[in-house]
């Protein structure tokens, strides 16, 4: 996989997950073809669609998974911009084994550098360090 791609395509499905965050995680087909196309993102399209409606089908499950390693915030107070990264990359870490643990939790952290608040990347981080480690303790994939 190309990596330039791979990470534009992460970054169209961070945007399509923080979109969804404000539509009670309805799917919104217009979108995800519009930013495909926009961002030439055709040959990484499966990944974007897996992610995308996996998030969707599973918000409920990664929210809890959230919720159990955001000690002292309830899920409501974390900014959108870091809970659609959070989404994204406990999905990934969960659901394709193709993809290192360190890098969804790399790239997340780089997302929310960029489209969230200066202390974010702390935070993220921190969270998915915790799955990280429940994930390497346990069976829990």
């Amino acid at each position: 996989m190309n990596y330039k791609l791979r990470k534009k395509s992460r970054e169209a499905a961070y945007k399509l997950i923080f979109e969804a965050l404000f539509s009670d995680f309805l799917p919104n087909k217009t979108s995800l073809d519009n930013i495909i196309l926009s961002e030439g993102l055709q040959e990484d399209k499966d990944y974007i669609e897996i992610v995308y409606f996996g998030v969707l089908e599973k918000h409920k499950e990664l929210m809890e998974i959230i919720s159990k390693f955001a000690i002292g915030f309830k899920i409501e107070r974390i900014y959108k911009a870091d809970l659609a990264a959070l989404f994204l990359a406990i999905y990934e870490m969960k659901y394709m084994d193709d993809i290192p643990l360190n890098v969804s939790i790399a790239e997340a952290v780089e997302l929310v550098k960029r489209y969230s608040t200066e202390k974010s990347s702390r935070y993220v981080n921190g969270i998915l360090s915790s799955v990280f480690k429940e994930i390497n303790n346990s069976e829990w994939k």
